[in-house]
């Protein structure tokens, strides 16, 4: 008998890089650096809605997997500037075709989404359809084969 792995060692080793890049700050951060360098504050402004904390730990994990350069400028105040690494820059191809992509495609994704919730709403969910009868009643696909519907017919499956 072999001992269970570890829960890192069954991942796919591309699996940190593609959480860091689909989180939900770091590929708006990238696109948004990929115009120039930025000030944090300009960063925070241009953004908007992001948490000076969620903003300052992005940007770190942005820095420590080499995408970001960050760059503290002395003077009277101190600023840090925050600009793409040469490694950040080769993601600008792919993440303006997810983009370009995005620009075309969320109208007609945004109308999916309502189609999708009108129809969902209309129809009972299985915990509605629970509630609905005795916790008694077993559920089964025997008792859907004994209905009059065709036991292949989703509904027929919640037949009690």
């Amino acid at each position: 008998m072999t001992a269970a792995a570890a829960p890192d060692e069954d991942r796919c080793p591309c699996r940190p890089l593609l959480d860091r890049l689909g989180d939900r700050w770091s590929a708006l951060l990238l696109v948004t650096l990929q115009e120039g360098p930025s000030h944090y504050g300009e960063l925070e402004r241009r953004i908007g809605d992001i948490s000076r904390k969620v903003l300052t730990q992005t940007l770190r994990s942005l820095e420590r997997d080499g995408l970001v350069l960050r760059t503290v400028l002395a003077g009277t105040v101190v600023r840090v500037s925050y600009r793409l690494s040469p490694l950040g820059e080769s993601l600008a191809e792919p993440l303006t075709a997810i983009r370009g992509w995005i620009d075309r495609h969320q109208p007609e994704v945004t109308a999916h989404q309502l189609t999708y919730d009108a129809a969902r709403s209309a129809v009972p969910g299985v915990t509605e359809l629970r509630r609905r009868h005795p916790s008694s009643t077993r559920w089964s696909t025997q008792t859907a084969t004994a209905s009059s519907r065709p036991a292949s017919a989703p509904s027929a499956i919640l037949t009690p």
